[in-house]
């Protein structure tokens, strides 16, 4: 997949080295449910676990083709046309670029006008806010809160806020993401 900023390929064990590289911000992690990896192994091994679970992609971009993240679809269904979107990690330095409105643009098309999706979620920490106010950004609908819906590797529980955009609402979420990305600089 194919953006002016970004591009979106399978993401793959040889990610690892610039994967790790710009994910050493801690802060990165924070709201994750896995641990920062502390060597390029294992980055190899949390990449390995993404491929076994969930549709992962490398976020390249487009300008210098370095790494800056990743992200997935995941609990992919079907016979509901419906998928995930998320397991979304981008470099802080790229934070409020074009780069992750421009990745979400391009798996929000693929799963509307590609896979043919009724419904596409997101699942993010209740207390992550920057995570909830740039999944509202995209158009996305708060649907409830999951309460004590997993555990923090701190052994903490964490809530979890559910999203969704479903295919009515696509059409106008489309058309403000493509103008936000448009005007927006990827750096």
């Amino acid at each position: 997949m194919l953006g002016k900023h970004v591009r979106l390929e399978p993401l793959s064990l040889d990610h690892a080295p610039e994967l790790f590289e710009v994910t050493r911000d801690p802060d990165i992690w924070t709201w994750l449910l896995n641990s920062q990896p502390e060597t390029i192994d294992d980055m190899r091994a949390w990449i390995a676990e993404a491929l076994a679970t969930r549709e992962a992609f490398a976020q390249i971009e487009v300008a210098t083709g370095r790494v800056v993240g990743t992200t997935s679809f995941y609990e992919v269904v079907p016979e509901h046309r419906r998928l995930v979107i998320g397991y979304t990690i981008v470099d802080s330095a790229w934070h409020g670029t074009a780069i992750n409105p421009e990745a979400k643009l391009l798996l929000l098309t693929e799963a509307f006008e590609v896979r043919n999706a009724l419904r596409v979620g997101w699942y993010t920490d209740a207390q992550n806010v920057q995570s909830r106010r740039a999944i509202e950004k995209l158009g996305a609908v708060q649907d409830g809160v999951l309460r004590a819906h997993l555990t923090r590797p701190d052994g903490s529980q964490r809530d979890t806020v559910v999203y969704s955009m479903v295919r009515a609402e696509w059409p106008a979420a489309r058309e403000r993401l493509t103008s936000r990305v448009s005007r927006d600089p990827s750096r």
